[in-house]
């Protein structure tokens, strides 16, 4: 998959892409985990998320936050990490201006970055989210969420106890207009290394039903 080189606000921004191969593919953004714990767009979940999303014929991006690999600037605590974000969508609308289908998925860090990125663009069509970390981050922003989507998380994680992630996915749920799906995953970690096949299949299957309700 080509290597690509965007212009963010703190300077070059490192990615990968690959290009759907109809003219009006949806477009997927896939957001890493956090960059002082090691996360980077190659990390296992990021890069799943990212083979979900092609296989099924998406547009799809993934790339390095600030400061990450060979992106330049500095970690910001997630308001840079977020302005990244949002060139990275910019690019990706830009580049496939016919996309049927705007979606965004993040992992961890990389979740919470890509509900805010949803506030922010209200014409995306879902969102997948592993492991939002609601109990480090506020989620509270999510007033009206504009999307429907999946929440993952591992029902071992010590890092976010599901319990946490319920609060929010039961705030959520009161919304009208929007379906959120919910599902704990027994016995995976918050960093699911033995459980990446568990993400390949629920964040598949939901896709599937997505899409077969709304081909893309």
């Amino acid at each position: 998959m080509p290597e690509v080189v965007l212009t963010g606000a703190a300077g070059r921004i490192e990615g990968r892409y690959t290009q759907g191969k109809s003219p009006t593919a949806p477009i997927a953004l896939i957001l890493h985990p956090h960059p002082k714990a090691g996360g980077q767009m190659n990390h296992p979940v990021a890069v799943q998320l990212f083979h979900l999303f092609m296989k099924r014929g998406f547009s799809t991006l993934r790339f390095n936050f600030r400061g990450v690999g060979r992106s330049q600037g500095e970690f910001d605590s997630g308001i840079g990490e977020l302005a990244d974000a949002a060139t990275a969508l910019d690019w990706l609308q830009a580049t496939n201006p016919a996309a049927s289908q705007c979606w965004v998925a993040g992992y961890s860090f990389g979740a919470w970055i890509g509900m805010q990125l949803l506030m922010r663009r209200p014409e995306t069509d879902g969102f997948i989210s592993v492991s939002p970390p609601t109990n480090m981050y506020d989620f509270s922003f999510l007033a009206p969420c504009p999307a429907s989507g999946l929440i993952l998380t591992g029902g071992a994680d010590t890092v976010v106890p599901p319990v946490e992630v319920e609060r929010v996915v039961s705030k959520l749920r009161t919304q009208k207009g929007i379906v959120i799906d919910y599902e704990v995953v027994d016995g995976a970690s918050h960093f699911w290394a033995e459980n990446l096949p568990d993400v390949e299949q629920r964040v598949g299957s939901y896709l599937d039903k997505r899409i077969e309700a709304d081909p893309i």
